[in-house]
């Protein structure tokens, strides 16, 4: 009988086996992820660094340039009034006080002005802030003084009028740490961040308390992030409400406080922090802000105008002290209040801070462009020698010759004229175009593109390319007056009708402006009354050639082909051009190319380019003084002597109207011993407006030129000039007491030889041209 079996023990189970493995498995993978998430935060935190330091040690900014109109500039015998030096300073942001006790601020008596200009840096090198004092009498500036002493010449920062700007319309003035007044610094750690030379770029007791005040309102109330949190998200990472860009804050906050020092932090807040907006245009930056709410530069801040800004810090928006000033003023005394708790201040001091205005000026300094048409022009010069990512990323620094005085008041006079005309059905869709000049520089101190002056579209003073019609004439005159063998001032010329038959047989016949024929007459009369005929024949004399010609040496490019309507003014110029074509004629023969920029400079100051005044003769300056002379006919007996119904017999100008076919253009071009001014009139559709150059661009010239200085026309006489009285109708030499005898200019040994018999008469008013004219 076989042995029954017995049941195998079981082996012996190691106590908790089942239950560890799993464990195991999960802390093998929680090893595992946490390994993984390591070295991915490493390589995650390399990548921060880089970002970190690739941006804050390169290019932080990209900065808009600047462009400044011209500086004013105060001497004896200077002529601007008071009135406009009060303009001036208005439109720089200056406060008017009882005393001027610092920069930006001036006082005014009935004949006085004391000012305390602000500090500047000019492309000739750095104008500290200063006290001076103008005297006025009834011709302007009479006396400059500083301290009670004579100093002979003194002047204001110029206005700024524009920039260039990136993309992102972001603007802002780069400053150094050591330019920020003590009390913004101070201010801005006392309210943002108190503990910010002793953390670490994160507080986690400033993160806790805030916690715990906004879960005590229910609402977020507070922040926790400390200044090198808010820098980090606003030169980094976007605004948004998220972990992960919280996450990404402390990281980068922590790491830039590892390479950087906390001054180099804090700058680079200074420069960053967004503080409001203008149109288009984001104000980030103390430097800009104090210029965008005071007007004056960020080291000129007073401790109460500091704490405003850094009351805005918080929200521009909800701050902005033009919108809300109540809002704002509640907000900078709290500053001011923290500003004393910290010791920044005194308790005295904040009380009587708190009693000061906010002292914003009514409004921004500048905008995007004040003098759109301008420019234009600048734009169009600086392209020629700087790259467009230059001058929107550099913070260059463009200083123009426009004059806002000047240029206010050639808009006003463009406007109102056009807006007058335009009464008459025949005018409406009337537009207009204004180059105004200095007469010896060749500066564009004004330039209006339009009726609306401020509407940034088509530039008619640039871009219109219009038939000149009669303004041709004088380069007509001109040419034939440097044959002085041939042709002088008192050159007969016949006005008598004729006509031109072409190979295809057509038929050209021009006409006076008044249908009719004038027989015999001076090369001066013709010009002075604008006879058609007259002008052609002398044209066809010399040869449209040399005509185009002329106008070439005259700095106006053209490849218009040599036909006879050149010679009626079928030659399409911009006003620009034609502004500098007379420039040259009323420059005695000079070429002086037309400029709106002097300097460009660098943020600091540094000098990179200047524009200066360059010039060199073209024409034969005897010619050119015999054109002046008949131009200055032109005003007195000829087309434009309807200046004298509104001027003075002895303020003496030269000009010529242009009017041309079917009254499609009105023009005129003017100048006086100080300014030269081009108008255009007309309808960009090219229809016809029933306007004349004297009873429409006129008109506009008339209008600018009755507000500014009335300074004479006078040149010099060139040695190679005489004057020699000629009779009027046969041009014949002549006796200073003939009947119809008149004084004329000559080239020496062009003067007439034979001598008319002639009965006697005295001419004062000849006699007084004369004596005037020689000088």
């Amino acid at each position: 009988m076989s042995k029954p079996k017995t049941a195998r023990k079981p082996a012996n189970k190691r106590p908790g086996k089942k239950k560890t493995a799993p464990k195991r498995r999960i802390l093998s993978i929680l090893f595992k992820v946490t390994l993984v998430l390591s070295v991915l935060l490493v390589i995650w935190t390399i990548y921060l660094d880089a970002t970190v330091r690739e941006k804050f040690e390169g290019k932080r900014w990209q900065l808009p340039a600047q462009v400044f109109a011209r500086p004013m500039e105060f001497f004896p015998g200077q002529n601007y009034t008071r009135g406009q030096v009060e303009e001036e300073l208005k439109s720089l942001g200056y406060r008017r006080t009882d005393r001027p006790g610092q920069p930006g601020t001036y006082s005014m008596s009935s004949s006085a002005l004391e000012v305390y200009s602000r500090s500047f840096k000019f492309p000739d090198g750095d104008q500290k802030a200063q006290k001076f004092r103008l005297d006025f009498d009834g011709q302007g500036v009479s006396r400059v003084s500083a301290g009670g002493t004579d100093t002979n010449w003194s002047r204001l920062e110029p206005v700024v009028i524009g920039g260039i700007y990136p993309a992102q319309h972001e603007d802002r003035l780069l400053v150094s740490l050591k330019e920020v007044p003590d009390s913004l610094k101070k201010a801005l750690v006392a309210v943002e961040d108190k503990n910010f030379y002793s953390h670490y770029g994160v507080s986690p007791l400033s993160i806790m308390r805030a916690t715990w005040v906004n879960i005590r309102a229910g609402r977020v109330v507070q922040g926790g992030s400390t200044l090198t949190q808010q820098l980090v998200k606003n030169f980094y990472l976007s605004s948004d409400q998220t972990i992960w860009r919280k996450f990404n804050e402390a990281i980068m906050a922590v790491l830039l406080e590892w390479h950087y020092e906390k001054d180099e932090i804090l700058e680079a807040y200074c420069n960053e922090i967004f503080l409001g907006q203008a149109g288009a245009r984001a104000i980030h930056g103390f430097g800009m802000a104090s210029q965008f709410y005071f007007g004056v530069p960020v080291q000129d801040l007073t401790p109460e105008k500091s704490a405003l800004l850094v009351a805005i810090v918080k929200g521009a928006s909800y701050y902005n002290p033009r919108r809300h000033p109540e809002r704002a003023q509640k907000r900078r005394d709290l500053v001011l209040q923290m500003m004393a708790d910290g010791g920044v201040i005194s308790n005295e001091q904040s009380i009587g801070f708190k009693n000061r205005p906010l002292g914003v000026v009514t409004q921004p300094r500048y905008s995007d462009s004040l003098y759109p048409a301008f420019m234009d022009l600048v734009r169009q010069q600086l392209d020629k020698d700087y790259r467009e990512e230059d001058l929107q990323s550099e913070g260059l620094r463009i200083f123009t010759t426009l004059d806002p005085l000047i240029q206010s008041q050639a808009e006003s006079a463009l406007s109102k004229t056009v807006k007058g005309l335009e009464r008459n059905k025949a005018n409406q869709g009337l537009q207009g175009a204004l180059v105004t000049t200095a007469l010896d520089s060749g500066e564009v101190v004004a330039l209006v593109g339009g009726k609306d002056a401020q509407f940034a579209g088509f530039n008619r003073a640039l871009e219109a390319k219009r038939q000149i019609g009669s303004l041709i004439k004088p380069v007509i005159a001109l040419t034939a007056l440097q044959e002085k063998d041939k042709y002088t001032l008192a050159t007969p010329i016949k006005d008598e009708a004729f006509s031109i038959k072409f190979e295809n047989g057509d038929v050209w016949a021009p006409q006076n402006y008044d249908k009719q024929t004038h027989g015999e007459v001076s090369l001066q009369h013709a010009l002075a009354h604008s006879l058609n005929l007259a002008n052609v024949r002398l044209g066809l004399e010399l040869g449209v050639p040399a005509v185009l010609d002329q106008v070439r040496k005259l700095g106006v490019e053209t490849d218009a082909a040599p036909y006879p309507s050149v010679l009626l003014g079928a030659l399409n110029l911009t006003p620009l051009q034609v502004a500098h074509l007379y420039q040259n004629l009323a420059s005695t023969g000079f070429d002086t190319p037309l400029r709106a920029i002097r300097a460009v400079t660098k943020p600091d100051g540094e000098l990179l380019t200047r524009y200066p005044f360059d010039t060199h003769q073209v024409v034969d300056p005897a010619a050119t003084y015999l054109l002046q002379y008949a131009m200055f006919d032109v005003m007195r007996e000829g087309t434009g002597r309807r200046v004298y119904q509104r001027f003075p017999e002895d303020y003496s100008v030269a000009g010529k109207t242009g009017t041309t076919d079917d009254y499609r253009d009105s023009w005129f071009v003017g100048f006086n011993g100080q300014y030269q001014t081009t108008v255009w009139l007309g309808k960009d559709d090219n229809s016809v407006t029933r306007l004349t150059g004297a009873s429409g661009a006129l008109e506009v010239w008339m209008n600018l030129y009755q507000r500014l200085p009335q300074v004479s026309f006078v040149p010099t006489t060139p040695e190679t000039v005489e004057w020699v009285w000629v009779d009027s109708a046969t041009g014949k030499k002549s006796d200073e007491g003939c009947d119809g005898s008149v004084a004329m200019p000559f080239q020496r040994g062009s003067a007439p030889v034979e001598e008319v018999v002639c009965v006697g008469r005295d001419n004062a008013l000849q006699r007084w041209l004369r004596s005037w004219w020689d000088g």
